[in-house]
């Protein structure tokens, strides 16, 4: 069994078979999925859909690329939408220096205070970050340090970042989101991240309808695909998928308090 630990089922690419889309992931062993927001208006349709789906969690906050939306009165709409059940997580918050839609002080600003949300809320966070590597980290770092003892602090999505940059995200007390990329040939430093950071610090996720795994690259992604993404962990770590699929599941419960 395994948790997309994220994807967008609220997004429009799924309106004509979002029923489809879930009965296929559960036909594959996809018994949850943590859905992710971009904006306010995202966040209050993924607790809707969460309210009406029972395996379906919800993060709350805006992306990096629609920071610029964000006026301070949202923030306690957020807070307040905080207090659903099914909303685990802060996110997908961080920096994007990739598509520059929204300065980059501006990114900054509105990352800090979803940290600071999350911080109050006891909340993990979903950090999105594409060419931004040094500033999201300084930032973690520093918002890290006011949390010394805790090992759950969030996950970094759709990991793209080196060694390195792994090896200090675990050890601030994050998780890294393993996705399609994973298996292409391309890969470059993801599969020395996937071997090299401990198997209980890693999550699967698909980021559907985004980043399909081969052989569907260049279609539309969906959670019945994340068996895939578990499938190539398993080869690059020569073990079982079964020794791989238990350990992702039980690192999405740990990290999201799911029940």
């Amino acid at each position: 069994m395994l948790i997309d630990s994220h994807c967008h089922l609220n997004f429009n690419q799924f309106d004509p078979d979002r029923a489809e889309v879930v009965r296929r992931a559960v036909e594959e062993g996809v018994i949850g999925f943590i859905n992710p927001s971009v904006d306010l208006q995202d966040s209050r349709q993924v607790v809707a859909l969460a309210t009406e789906m029972p395996t379906l969690y919800a993060a709350i906050g805006f992306h990096p690329n629609d920071a610029a939306k964000f006026n301070e009165e949202d923030l306690a709409e957020l807070r307040d939408l905080a207090t659903h059940p099914k909303v685990v997580a802060i996110g997908e918050i961080g920096l994007d220096y990739h598509w520059d839609s929204t300065p980059r002080p501006v990114q900054r600003h509105v990352f800090e205070q979803h940290l600071n949300l999350a911080r109050e809320l006891g909340k993990p966070v979903i950090i999105h970050q594409r060419e931004a590597a040094a500033d999201t980290m300084a930032m973690l770092r520093s918002w890290a340090g006011q949390h010394p003892k805790s090992k759950n602090l969030g996950v970094l999505h759709s990991f793209s970042g080196d060694v390195a940059m792994a090896e200090e995200a675990v050890a601030l007390g994050f998780y890294l989101g393993i996705s399609g990329p994973v298996t292409f040939k391309n890969a470059r430093d993801l599969p020395a991240v996937v071997t090299m950071i401990p198997l209980n610090r890693l999550l699967g996720e698909t980021d559907a309808p985004f980043l399909a795994p081969q052989p569907f690259r260049g279609k539309r992604n969906e959670p019945a695909h994340l068996r895939l993404i578990a499938e190539k962990i398993a080869a690059l770590r020569h073990i079982s998928f079964v020794e791989v699929s238990d350990t992702l599941l039980n690192n999405t419960i740990s990290l999201f308090n799911l029940e």
